[in-house]
């Protein structure tokens, strides 16, 4: 078993109950593991939510984890993949002063060379939204705080699997009981 740390996806699907969010992280607070990144959303399957929680562990861990949460009642299905096995990314949005767009050119160009776009411009702001990697939206965060950031916000990540994954089959099972 590797004991290397690596980055690794959580995904968790369950039915939609009040507290399953605290008992889900009680379970990493309990083994002192820091979630990285924590995004929920429907999933394929009507009335079955998705939780895709990103960790810094070592592979025992994260099957230790994933047996653990599908204890939980209300979890249907947990899995883990690495890096290799995701497509994934997250989405940011930046907040910043609207005079800065026309008395700075840098601005622009930064816009056009990280493929951001601009989502709405007014007398007093504009706002960008830019997707992808981590990096790629951390290295457009450092580059605009030189010129004033007044607001910041980055989505946790979102990911599908390389892979197929059989869950479907156990999702359509679990919502043609109800």
């Amino acid at each position: 078993m590797n004991q290397d740390i690596q980055s690794f996806t959580i995904s968790i699907y369950t039915e939609n109950n009040i507290g399953l969010l605290n008992r889900i992280s009680a379970i990493f607070q309990r083994r002192h593991i820091n979630i990285e990144s924590l995004t929920t959303s429907q999933s394929e399957i009507d009335g079955v939510n998705r939780f895709v929680i990103v960790v810094n562990i070592c592979e025992e861990q994260a099957i230790k984890i994933v047996k653990q949460i599908e204890k939980q009642v209300e979890t249907i299905r947990a899995f883990y993949h690495t890096e290799e096995d995701t497509i994934f990314t997250e989405s940011s949005m930046f907040k910043i002063k609207s005079e800065l767009l026309f008395d700075e050119p840098q601005i622009q160009n930064l816009i056009k060379e990280s493929y951001a776009r601009i989502v709405t411009v007014n007398k007093d702001f504009f706002v960008l939204e830019k997707s992808g990697r981590r990096v790629e939206i951390e290295n457009l965060r450092k580059e605009l705080s030189v010129y004033g950031i007044m607001q910041f916000v980055r989505s946790g990540r979102i990911a599908v699997t390389k892979e197929e994954m059989k869950v479907t089959e156990v999702l359509k099972a679990f919502n043609n009981k109800y």
